[in-house]
């Protein structure tokens, strides 16, 4: 029976130019060996499986070799490079600093650097794991990574950068190894199953590349795995089988079931991932994934972004085109509010359920062709369906007060959907009944929410020629609505000041309100251009103007500004002044 070699061993490279996925270190190594340019000492970080180990031994190996090639590689020829190869060279120790961390272990190193090679140039020690050297090791250590003998370099490798002494930083040439990406493994991977004599899907190595996290060791593990489990046919399913990991499949069946308002399919299938042992948390994950895909594949040039096969990629651009953007959008944003409460909620699965729900019931909300809807009612000529209130409205419409006939709707105002006329109240010439009154104020302050059309606080444009007269009662409704909204955003205190008085109308269309303090002005005057834009606009009348005036008689006497405060605390006690005359001290307001 021949002794088995994993692939992560048998494929280990020997060569600079068969590194993967780190190019630019190791044409940076080649060229510093090519100038003779070699820094006393090195560090090679980043995270596990990604080649930090497999580079220092190359480098070990090449800076040693008699022959060395155009482009600053080990001719693999000569004898340090034959013994090298064999592990039989005397000019590379490796020390293992998980277990070898002690002062002691670093003093016996140091003693060794004194030495000069018997063949070769440079002697080479590799410590793996750095950054586990104890205190007293490391301290040890610097004099001699300081000023090493001419013969000695140093190459160290870490996981943790963050680990290692600043005073040991300071000393090495650090290079950064990144993660490899999922491009370079699967291609990998795709090499050594030629060389074994597998024959692989590539959908199947792109799930072990995504599955590796970028360390191609990890890869090349369950490369090895997988074929012991499937033999010389290394399919998509047996992948996913073995490794029982969530496919693409489920979840475009999932964004189908979406798509098609089926929640019931959507529970179903969603049941069918946890039957399998998959965690809820990590389902979500991966659909929030997925819908991030699609929302990428809706633009061919951010399609490379998506880490997949080709074939999983012209999946995503067709699925996609289905999918609007509000969709999308909303759907991320719910998954993402899952994932955020997943760890906190006491029913997991019902979260997740709920999210599903939210999801398939709001795609046909988010579609774009629902916006005009209103307008295409107004404009048809079939009439709307309205209620009492706006049938009674319409028909007061149809009679206008002698002194209204001659004036006519500005085409803004034309144009607002029926919720709008709902909330506006009748002319000050037409009669209405007390119980119309109330109708017509109880629906405006229903219709005041985020969104609905007519309640926009931010400033609108309107045209100079828009002056129509307004009663008490009509500006009351709207200034009521703009008061509600404010409190709904979180300004209480504009709110409290909104609805503490009422304002009076003076001549052309000039509003006074009384307040009770600097406070309550300033708290105004922040919000005074939202205000008037959304009256201007309710009352179609861009002459509106607001003023404010301090009530002296019934002023508040509650301190607001810290002058205040100390001036009321003095008022009450007396003493306080006399401290701060005795102590020469100066209030800083």
């Amino acid at each position: 029976m021949e002794p088995f070699i994993v692939s992560a061993r048998k494929y280990r490279p020997s060569r600079f130019d068969t590194v993967i996925g780190q190019e630019s270190i190791t044409s940076t190594l080649k060229n510093a060996i090519r100038n003779h340019h070699l820094a006393q000492a090195f560090l090679f970080c980043g995270p596990r499986g990604v080649g930090k180990t497999t580079c220092a031994r190359i480098l070990a190996k090449t800076i040693n070799c008699e022959n060395l090639t155009e482009e600053g590689e080990a001719c693999n020829a000569c004898v340090s490079c034959q013994s090298f190869n064999e592990g039989k060279s005397l000019n590379v120790f490796e020390l293992d600093a998980a277990s070898n961390n002690h002062v002691e272990d670093i003093r016996s190193l140091i003693d060794q650097v004194r030495f000069s090679p018997q063949a070769g140039q440079y002697k080479v020690y590799i410590i793996d794991e750095v950054h586990m050297l104890s205190q007293q090791a490391f301290n040890a250590f610097l004099k001699t990574l300081e000023e090493p003998p001419a013969h000695a370099k140093f190459i160290l490798a870490t996981t943790e950068k963050q680990k290692v002494l600043p005073t040991i930083l300071s000393r090495c040439q650090i290079f950064d190894f990144r993660r490899v990406g999922i491009e370079d493994i699967a291609k990998h991977l795709a090499f050594v199953a030629k060389h074994e004599g597998v024959e692989a899907e590539m959908e199947a190595l792109h799930v072990i590349a995504q599955k590796a996290d970028g360390a191609l060791r990890d890869a090349l593990s369950t490369f090895d795995q997988l074929v012991s489990y499937s033999g010389h046919q290394l399919t998509y399913k047996d992948v996913v089988e073995n490794l029982n990991i969530l496919d693409h499949d489920v979840f475009f069946q999932m964004t189908d079931h979406l798509l098609e308002h089926n929640t019931t399919g959507a529970f179903l299938l969603f049941d069918e991932v946890i039957t399998r042992g998959f965690d809820g948390h990590h389902f979500i994950n991966g659909l929030n994934g997925h819908i991030r895909n699609l929302l990428v594949s809706k633009d061919p040039q951010t399609i490379p972004l998506i880490e997949a096969s080709q074939n999983i990629k012209d999946r995503y651009l067709e699925q996609s085109r289905r999918c609007s953007h509000p969709f999308l959008l909303r759907a991320l944003d719910l998954g993402n509010t899952c994932d955020l409460q997943y760890r906190g909620s006491k029913n997991p699965r019902f979260l997740v359920e709920l999210t599903l729900m939210k999801m398939a019931g709001g795609s046909a909300e988010q579609e774009p062709a629902a916006a005009p809807a209103p307008k295409k009612e107004t404009s048809s000529s079939k009439p709307p369906a309205t209620n009492p209130i706006q049938q009674e409205k319409k028909a007061e419409k149809k009679e206008p007060a002698p002194s209204q006939k001659p004036e006519q709707k500005s085409p803004a105002a034309a144009a607002q959907p029926a919720r709008e006329e709902i909330a506006t109240p009748p002319s000050p010439s037409e009669p209405t009944p007390p119980s119309h009154q109330s109708k017509t104020i109880s629906i405006s302050g229903i219709l005041q929410k985020k969104g609905e059309p007519g309640n926009d606080t931010s400033p609108v444009e309107t045209t100079p020629e828009e002056k129509h007269p307004f009663t008490q009662e009509e500006l009351m409704v709207h200034w009521r609505a703009f008061a509600l909204q404010s409190k709904e955003e979180g300004r209480a205190n504009l709110h409290a000041t909104l609805m503490k008085r009422e304002p009076e109308i003076g001549d052309d269309f000039r509003l006074m309100l009384l307040i009770d303090n600097k406070a309550q002005e300033e708290e105004l005057e922040s919000q005074k251009a939202h205000l008037l834009g959304h009256l201007r606009k309710q009352l179609r009348n861009s002459a509106i103007q607001l003023e404010t005036e301090i009530n002296r008689e019934e002023q508040d006497q509650t301190p607001y500004t810290a002058k205040d405060k100390f001036d009321k605390m003095a008022e009450k006690n007396p003493n306080i002044q006399k401290l701060r005359q005795q102590l020469d001290l100066d209030i800083d307001y």
